[in-house]
């Protein structure tokens, strides 16, 4: 979806709506209605079933326990549209303010919180656990988290890296343990890009979408209990950590009885400021909506097989979203890992949420690179690098000779990146061009005078970290998000969708880069981010949100019973500006 992985190159749930009730689509959304009022933003769209004003002005009817889930379907459909690309556009009533779609002034989303201080003088002491990161996505994804992973057995703890089969080798050979998760993310990364996001173009897209979220959503528990699939020696999980698009994380963590931490390279949490990363949205007023909008598609589209999990393999009862509970807990701590240098903490966010820095992993001090590279690399200026990491480029000779001819017209010296997409196949060598394989960011980044690049939050990370002037070619996702971050510091050109990337486009980006006001920015974000240890950050960020250990535990009053999954729905019902 556009907005703008992780991505995080990262990838989420698939999206198909059972039970015969479609979601809209562009051109067949059923949104519009005989009303003035309720079709001010949507009178172009036919309506094939009419909905009362009065419920069209009420968005917190979506979760009023006496309407049906196929007329709060209904609803949902007139606040969100699923366009042809693959996209979701959010649009609310143009008279709906932004109080009555936030929450109260008294409550949590205007309180401004600076987060607890992350002392460390209590952490050496928690005894030794055996934690599971459950993480779905591309390189970019995991690498953050094979850092986390190395600074947490420093702490003592005992450390699994589930991730996809592809990544085994870059686990073991950090000195991680490693359990395979389903799914292959260059399928996943291909679906990705060709949809924007996470939601199908079209219906045909969505039988494959939903195998390989299935496959990852029931390898998550084997993940957290089995043996090691190599040595045999058994694990038992303490505690968790996940990013969103292992989807199913907090059914597992319910159903072991054990403590949670979410982790990611882009803003899941609902704030007032920006809107979801996989979201277009007109109005400001509807940003933090945005956020519940999305997490409602995804929803839909993955309920089957959530409860089935819950019901087959984790002997739950099953959950539902629109009458009952699904969303994120305000109780469940979320971390993430950019600089607040570059985008800082929201004030809508609470206690439980931290902006840690950016989590980088060395790779640069054991890189050996090869003596060629480094004679082209000595015989002339320093280049600028182009490439698009584990993304799939539908026509990567055309976009080939873009590179080279923008790079011939500004008279610069480029390094080419193949990558997953097959860039750099000249039709004959030019002596301004080098043409690598992958070669780790944090050394290359610095033998570079500026960068272009997909717009991952771990390859963002080490452009800025390597004060690189960034433009930022978006593919899919919260690339777009990063692309509009980097522009807005006046760090690089204004970001370019790849389909939308021409020749001039390119020229124009490389001269943006090249003024010297840019590398100077550049240079002092980079400085701000020296000062950081994002790794240490999430690490103390998770430790201090554990429970605490029994011996240290205050008495608390008995809570008032409830399901487990009650609580997630309440910062939902508060968006919709719902009593509790």
């Amino acid at each position: 979806m556009r907005g703008a992985s992780g991505g995080g190159e990262g990838f989420v749930g698939a999206s198909s709506v059972s039970n015969n009730i479609s979601l809209p689509n562009e051109g067949t959304s059923p949104r519009g209605t005989d009303n003035a009022e309720c079709s001010e933003t949507s009178s172009d769209r036919s309506n094939s079933e009419s909905i009362k004003p009065e419920e069209c002005a009420m968005p917190s009817s979506i979760f009023d326990k006496k309407i049906s889930i196929k007329k709060k379907l209904r609803l949902l459909s007139r606040m969100a549209i699923l366009k042809d690309d693959g996209t979701v556009e959010v649009d609310i009533p143009t008279n709906a303010e932004a109080a009555s779609l936030d929450l109260s002034s008294n409550d949590y989303c205007n309180e401004a919180f600076s987060g607890e201080p992350l002392a460390s003088s209590d952490f050496q002491h928690r005894p030794p656990m055996q934690i599971v990161m459950l993480i779905v996505g591309t390189r970019g994804d995991v690498q953050p988290f094979i850092a986390i992973g190395k600074r947490l057995q420093i702490y003592g703890h005992r450390v699994r890296l589930a991730t996809h089969a592809n990544f085994k080798d870059f686990v073991v050979t950090a000195g991680l343990e490693f359990y395979p998760l389903g799914g292959d993310p260059k399928l996943l990364a291909g679906y990705m890009v060709k949809n924007k996001g996470f939601l199908p173009a079209t219906p045909s897209e969505i039988p494959i979408q939903r195998k390989e979220i299935k496959e990852i959503i029931f390898s998550l528990l084997p993940a957290c209990k089995d043996p090691d699939t190599d040595t045999g020696a058994p694990f038992n999980v303490n505690a968790i950590i996940a990013n969103p698009a292992a989807y199913g994380h907090v059914h597992v963590a319910e159903a072991l009885k054990v403590p949670i931490h979410i982790i990611f390279t882009m803003p899941w949490t609902p704030t007032c400021e920006f809107p979801h990363p996989f979201s277009r949205v007109k109005q400001p007023a509807g940003y933090r909506l945005s956020y519940q909008i999305v997490d409602s598609f995804v929803w839909l589209g993955i309920r089957d097989i959530i409860n089935d999990l819950r019901k087959r393999k984790l002997k739950l009862r099953p959950v539902t979203y629109l009458s009952s509970a699904h969303a994120y807990s305000n109780d469940i701590p979320h971390a993430y890992i950019w600089s607040p240098y570059l985008v800082p903490k929201p004030k809508d966010w609470g206690p439980k949420i931290d902006v840690v820095g950016f989590c980088f992993l060395d790779l640069a001090s054991n890189y050996k690179p090869p003596e060629p590279l480094l004679k082209w690399l000595e015989s002339g200026e320093k280049p600028i690098y182009i490439g698009f990491g584990s993304l799939p480029i539908p026509e990567p000779d055309k976009l080939t000779r873009i590179i080279v001819e923008a790079l011939e017209i500004t008279g610069q010296r480029g390094i080419i990146n193949k990558g997953w997409g097959g860039l750099g196949n000249l039709e004959e060598p030019k002596e301004f061009v080098y043409v690598i394989d992958n070669i780790p960011h944090d050394w290359l980044f610095l033998q570079c005078k500026a960068v272009v690049h997909h717009g991952g939050a771990g390859t963002t990370a080490a452009s800025l970290k390597a004060a690189c002037p960034t433009t930022i070619v978006p593919f899919f996702g919260d690339q777009f998000f990063w692309g509009n971050m980097v522009h807005a510091r006046g760090l690089g050109a204004p970001p370019v969708p790849v389909e939308q990337l021409q020749l001039h486009l390119l020229v124009d980006a490389i001269k943006f880069m090249m003024d010297p006001k840019v590398k100077e920015r550049a240079v002092e974000l980079a400085k701000a981010i020296e000062s950081e240890d994002g790794v240490d950050g999430a690490v103390k960020a998770f430790l201090k949100h554990l429970p605490q250990p029994r011996s240290l535990e205050k008495p608390q009053p008995a809570p008032p019973s409830s399901t487990f999954m009650q609580p997630f729905l309440l910062p939902v019902k508060r968006c919709f500006g719902i009593a509790t």
